[in-house]
């Protein structure tokens, strides 16, 4: 999936949607795919909502949970294998509102290996990683954040990093989204 998805972001052929959807749920699904997962690691994740943020939102339910997991499960697999217990710590805060525009910043912070200043330059680069033993050590293939950068972009969001070595990471995403009444989502039915 990561693959084609990659595929259809290089070819300008990825579409975004905005359909009615209830941010908090997006968001804890997000985490709850990964616990199992953080467990397995020896890693501690923690979830914090703003409680002002908007219940529903107009947005992309599939694409904001996939920005999501990637930077996450980044933030466990990096966070663990060390001398100290890994954390990882995800929080959402609301940042901007007004009726027409509310912003969305997601903080996600590990205290993992970290990475330099040449490393943080390669880091949305496709098939990219920080060095050949990051990949022999902790796997992947580099193209999770290569993805979820454009993903975000096309979402009108940004992402930053703030990293120094051995001192974690902070991924944040500061992201738009139009605020709608909680009848909307009720109305009109989410796949997930």
């Amino acid at each position: 999936n990561d693959i084609l998805d990659f595929s259809k972001i290089e070819a300008g052929k990825l579409e975004i949607e905005k359909i009615p959807m209830p941010l908090a749920s997006i968001i804890e699904n997000a985490c709850g795919m990964l616990a199992h997962l953080a467990l397995s690691k020896q890693v501690e994740l923690t979830l914090f909502i703003d409680p002002a943020i908007p219940e529903n939102v107009l947005g992309d339910p599939l694409r904001l949970r996939q920005v999501l997991v990637n930077i996450i499960n980044n933030a466990i697999k990096f966070s663990s294998k060390q001398e100290k217990q890994g954390k990882v710590s995800v929080r959402v805060l609301l940042t901007e509102s007004n009726p027409d525009q509310v912003v969305v910043t997601f903080q996600v912070t590990d205290n993992g290996i970290g990475m330099d200043k040449k490393k943080k330059k390669k880091l949305f680069k496709s098939f990219s990683q920080g060095d050949p033993s990051t990949t022999r050590r902790f796997g992947g293939t580099g193209l999770g954040l290569a993805i979820s950068h454009p993903l975000a972009e096309l979402m009108d969001a940004e992402i930053t990093v703030q990293s120094e070595p051995q001192q974690g990471s902070t991924f944040i995403i500061q992201m738009p989204f139009k605020p709608l009444p909680a009848a909307a989502v009720a109305d009109h039915k989410i796949e997930d």
